[in-house]
């Protein structure tokens, strides 16, 4: 089965605030007395989008989208104080325990697999089980390969267009350099700088040229929260010490996992995914033939459906 499930509205949405700052956007979706899942999106910055709630039977699962602090429908758009990995974590223990879940099935992809890794590891307790994506442990390794040497080989003429808004003095560091604009008071060259992060991971998302997963990240409202977070996460390797996720499997061994990754994705190369199959003995991994990074790819998109179905069959 490669098809989406059919769109479908949500039953409920709101507003949970979870400190003085920052309200996260909820919904809810399927069956009420499902079993539970949550979702969480890429980024960080991207926000969810209605064909992530079509990822999953509606007639089986209890489906919560949440947008993570900064992005999509929280408020504040793009606001980094308060923002950082643990504060997700956070984020997400109380939207569980407001919803009444004791436990739920954790999905997620790219810096959402990231996010559900972390928040599994800090409560293990809490996860009947996972489904992650194009994984994504931002280390220092990954985080070079996309943002200065690496990605650029398979596409150096879309990177000229990565690193035209930084001047050649410094692109040693295109990072920081990324980081000190989309963070300045100057909001021409900080528009100029989140539209061209936003159109590289865009450009570079897919094996083939999507028009609708351009149209997207070119939004201005996306590219924004999407350059600034990833560029505030990024500059502190996703508030992670370095190769934690990986090192910390242990706590993971007894929940089953689908890991699911595209042979060609050029943003997270497979070999991350590979090694985390090898240290979770209840994993099983699908390396998607003819696919990148994006869920929006058909072969990512029906091993995602047919890992969320064979998750029934194990809960």
């Amino acid at each position: 089965m490669s098809e989406l499930f059919p769109p479908i509205h949500e039953n409920r949405h709101f507003y949970l605030p979870v400190d003085d700052i920052h309200e996260i956007y909820v919904e809810e979706c399927g069956d009420e007395n499902g079993i539970p899942v949550v979702f969480l999106h890429g980024g960080p910055g991207a926000g969810c989008e209605a064909y992530h709630r079509q990822l999953f039977d509606p007639e089986k699962y209890r489906i919560i989208l949440f947008d993570q602090r900064g992005c999509g429908r929280s408020k504040p758009h793009a606001e980094l104080r308060q923002n950082t990995t643990q504060h997700l974590i956070s984020d997400m223990e109380k939207i569980r325990k407001y919803l009444n879940i004791d436990q739920w099935v954790v999905a997620g992809g790219s810096w959402g697999s990231t996010l559900a890794l972390a928040y599994a590891q800090a409560h293990t307790e809490t996860v009947s089980g996972m489904i992650i994506r194009g994984i994504y442990l931002c280390t220092e390794k990954e985080i070079q390969w996309f943002y200065q040497y690496g990605t650029s080989q398979f596409y150096p003429d879309y990177w000229q267009d990565f690193i035209a808004p930084i001047p050649e003095d410094e692109r040693d560091d295109l990072l920081n350099a990324y980081h000190k604009r989309l963070t300045g008071d100057n909001e021409i060259a900080r528009m100029q700088a989140a539209k061209a992060w936003s159109l590289w991971e865009a450009r570079t998302a897919t094996l083939r040229p999507h028009n609708r997963l351009l149209e997207h990240f070119s939004n201005p409202h996306t590219a924004l929260s999407l350059a600034t977070l990833e560029a505030h996460y990024f500059v502190d390797n996703g508030f992670l010490e370095e190769n934690q996720l990986l090192n910390n499997t242990d706590s993971l061994t007894d929940i089953p996992c689908y890991i699911i990754h595209g042979r060609y994705d050029m943003i997270c190369p497979v070999e991350q995914a590979y090694e985390l199959h090898q240290r979770l003995p209840l994993s099983e991994l699908f390396i998607v033939q003819e696919a990148g990074h994006a869920a929006s790819e058909t072969g990512i998109r029906a091993a995602l459906i047919e890992a969320s179905n064979k998750m029934l069959d194990k809960l």
